[in-house]
């Protein structure tokens, strides 16, 4: 009979007999079951096909519900795990079968819920978890960072509104309809549905796109900098 320690070791991946093996029929689990859910929406699937299709997904449900009632069952403190970020997305992985097996119609829609279990994945997968930790490490810069970025949002909306309103009134029409184009020159993105014809507006739009360059490197900068670092501490 196995303890609760050995199985909280197996659920983890720390057992070297069973941990493994557990975390990749899991995540191969986990694949199958989006796999199933994306083959559901295919047109005109044959009577046999969904009625195996709805096998698998009894057949994941079976296996994910009974992983989170042992997690439950083996966690040191069971309340903090409950309203953890992974409880949730355990909870929330099983959940929607559940209310859907009620067959109400206007609900249906929680059957997208299905698709947070891919974030399952991150609990399994050694590199999601270094992913994590950099994310965890650099998450007050990279917060201070969107700050500044929405600050610079508006005052690009706001620039190009003085700048290009006068000219195309049926574009830049408020300082609301100039943050779309504040947000995709910001981003370098640049769909052309909205572009400044004005002198000044064409020039504030080459300061709005130089600074840009900087949106998308400062925070893959501080991200790259604090993989690496983590990296470097795994490995010692």
């Amino acid at each position: 009979m196995l303890s609760k320690n050995r199985i909280r070791l197996i659920l983890e991946g720390e057992d070297s007999t069973y941990g493994v093996a557990f975390m990749l029929s899991i995540q191969l689990l986990i694949v199958l079951s989006l796999v199933t859910f994306s083959l559901e929406t295919l047109p005109d699937l044959s009577a046999s096909y969904r009625e195996l299709l709805n096998l698998i997904e009894l057949f994941t449900i079976v296996v994910f519900t009974i992983e989170y009632l042992l997690r439950i069952i083996t966690a040191k403190r069971k309340f903090k795990f409950v309203f953890s970020f992974y409880g949730i997305v355990d909870l929330c992985a099983i959940v929607p079968f559940y209310i859907i097996g009620l067959d109400l119609r206007t609900i249906r829609i929680f059957r997208f819920l299905r698709l947070i279990r891919i974030l399952k994945l991150f609990r399994y997968n050694q590199a999601l978890k270094r992913f994590r930790d950099a994310l965890l490490s650099v998450k007050e810069e990279l917060i201070l960072f969107g700050f500044i970025v929405l600050i610079l949002l508006y005052l690009s909306a706001v620039g190009i509104y003085y700048f290009e309103n006068a000219a195309q009134p049926e574009l830049f029409k408020s300082i609301f309809h100039c943050l779309w184009w504040a947000v995709t020159t910001l981003t370098t993105v640049g769909y052309g549905d909205m572009y400044p014809i004005t002198a000044g507006g064409k020039i504030f739009t080459f300061v709005i796109l130089t600074i840009g360059l900087a949106v998308i490197a400062v925070p893959t900068g501080l991200f790259a900098s604090a993989l690496a670092q983590d990296r470097v501490v795994n490995e010692k």
